[in-house]
């Protein structure tokens, strides 16, 4: 099957057909552009959703640690890699299909061109033989009519009785002359003639089979060059499946790393406050008042003992708004995290003295190497001065020594919540020496520990000692409430920072629960501590007493 046999009479066919196989060829690369632009849009897109989802992590407090969220963001890591190879398979079918496709149209087109402008000269030197020898026969016909005209005439004179002789001779002169030149446009026309066939047959059997060869194959060519592309087309997305399989594989692995008992121990290792539920009620008795016999004397000599507590246990009007340290601290937290419940703050402890030792682990590691340092340059002076490294090895030690010091500090306040060292008064006494003499004052209450021989700081005497120290601390304002609560269960309050309250009593809010299930109240008289919230009726109101 040949284009230049079959259809050697079809050039305008063949020019359409190769025109319309060059318009296909760009329209499927508009295709794989337009599809190229939607993978890049895609993997886009997927990007902006993953950054938006993402944890914008500012401190390690909020990396998440709850399975579920840990699970969600190595889905959203997947999915990110997941985006890569789509921008992956729009960067193959750039390269491989639409580049590709672009360049071969471009040689196709001038290819195309160059076969077409042959195949036109070819015909334009067919028609041009045509013409020559149409020309010689007519010419040829021509001079034979001439010279049957010439025969007509030279007869004609020849049978008239009255011509001239002259007349004859000229007739017949003018009849050889034309029958030669009749003979000479023969022999011309059968030249061009035979020229012509010769020429029409090579163009037919020889020039025009070539030409159209050289298309068919063109053509084809074109075909295979598509065939190619849509196998390109479909092999850029097959080469990144199997790693679209992995990111699927990686979701499907996150989803079963779940684990939603880790997850509630995880909640109660996150708010459990270490204190234990409220015990049973005691069984008041208030008929003992009716049988009991009051005299005067027991009554003057509660009085007296009354009034001897008073002398020993409070020098001053009692101080209800200050905090257990004398007064609490309007600044950041504590140092040793005493403001919060006893579970809570041995997490914070144990974090502190975690973070304390690796720091440790790095300093140690610092000198070592210093100290290697100085060995190299004690035995080869030439490479450095090892009095240079003196500075920032002292600098090192401090370092060590400072980080040391932390570290017993905090160990020995988590061995205290974990009631490894004797009680939390002697811990209570040196916190509360190191706070007042950092705030410059002393509580006229002493510092709230067990020990009695330490309830006194100041001899019961100094009243104006005391009062000065009541004027300091009445100076400040109180924090104004933001609302009310009611008890609905007693609370011991026997925790420090806390505040006893019982059944039914209301009390001021002056601080509401920052998630860790303890809310910051006040009495009537003053005296403020922290209560659970899940103990009382909280009701915030906009316009409430401050004090």
């Amino acid at each position: 099957m040949s284009w230049g046999t079959e259809l050697w009479d079809q050039f305008d066919s063949l020019d359409k057909h190769t025109q319309w196989g060059i318009d296909f060829l760009e329209r499927y690369a508009k295709f794989v552009k337009e599809r190229i632009e939607i993978e890049q849009n895609y993997a886009k897109q997927l990007r902006n959703l993953v950054k938006k989802y993402c944890p914008k992590r500012s401190s390690k407090d909020e990396e998440p640690r709850f399975t579920s969220c840990i699970a969600f963001f190595n889905i959203l890591n997947e999915l990110n890699d997941y985006a890569g190879q789509r921008e992956v398979v729009a960067e193959e079918m750039a390269h491989r299909v639409y580049g590709e496709l672009m360049r071969y149209a471009h040689d196709l087109k001038t290819e195309r061109k160059m076969h077409l402008q042959e195949g036109r000269k070819a015909q334009q030197y067919l028609d041009m033989c045509w013409k020559q020898m149409d020309n010689s026969k007519k010419k040829f016909e021509r001079e034979c009519r001439e010279a049957e005209k010439a025969q007509q005439s030279y007869e004609r004179l020849d049978n008239d009785t009255n011509a001239t002789k002259a007349d004859v001779e000229k007739a017949k002169q003018q009849l050889n002359l034309r029958t030669h030149m009749a003979d000479e446009n023969k022999n011309e026309y059968a030249a061009q003639l035979q020229n012509f066939n010769g020429e029409q047959h090579k163009h037919f059997y020889v020039v025009i089979p070539q030409i159209y060869k050289q298309l068919q194959e063109m053509d084809e060519r074109r075909t295979i060059k598509l065939s190619e592309c849509y196998r390109g087309f479909a092999d850029s997305e097959r080469k990144v499946i199997p790693i679209i399989s992995k990111c699927l594989e990686g979701m499907i692995l996150a989803a079963k790393s779940v684990d939603e008992r880790r997850d509630s121990q995880m909640v109660v290792d996150s708010f459990k406050s270490g204190f234990e539920p409220p015990g049973d009620f005691p069984f008041e008795d208030y008929s003992q008042h009716i049988y009991r016999t009051i005299s005067d004397g027991t009554i003057s000599a509660s009085k007296q003992e009354s009034g001897k507590m008073d002398s020993k246990t409070t020098v001053g009007k009692p101080k209800g708004k200050l905090w257990l340290f004398g007064k609490k601290p309007k600044g950041p937290a504590l140092e040793d995290f005493s403001h919060l419940p006893p579970e809570q703050r041995r997490k914070k402890l144990q974090q502190r003295i975690d973070e304390l030792n690796r720091e440790l682990q790095k300093e140690s590691d610092q000198k070592e190497a210093l100290n290697k340092m100085k060995d190299v340059y004690e035995k080869n002076p030439q490479m450095g001065d090892p009095g240079s490294l003196q500075p920032k090895l002292a600098e090192t030690m401090n370092n060590i020594d400072r980080l040391r010091m932390e570290i017993h500090k905090n160990e020995a306040w988590l061995s205290e919540v974990e009631g490894k060292t004797g009680g939390r008064g002697d811990r209570r006494h040196s916190s509360d020496i190191n706070h007042l003499v950092t705030q410059g004052r002393e509580s006229p209450e002493g510092s709230y520990t067990d020990d009695a021989n330490q309830e006194v700081r100041g001899p019961p005497q100094q009243h104006g000692h005391h009062n000065e120290f009541d004027d300091e601390f009445e100076d400040d304002d109180p924090l104004p409430a933001i609302g009310h609560c009611k008890a609905i269960y007693p609370f011991d309050g026997h925790n420090e920072g806390t505040l006893a309250m019982k059944e039914g009593e209301v009390l001021y809010i002056i601080e509401e629960d920052k998630g860790d299930g303890w809310t910051r109240a006040r009495r009537q008289n003053g005296e403020e501590g922290y209560v659970p919230t899940s103990y009382i009726d909280v009701t915030l109101e906009k316009n409430s007493k401050g004090s």
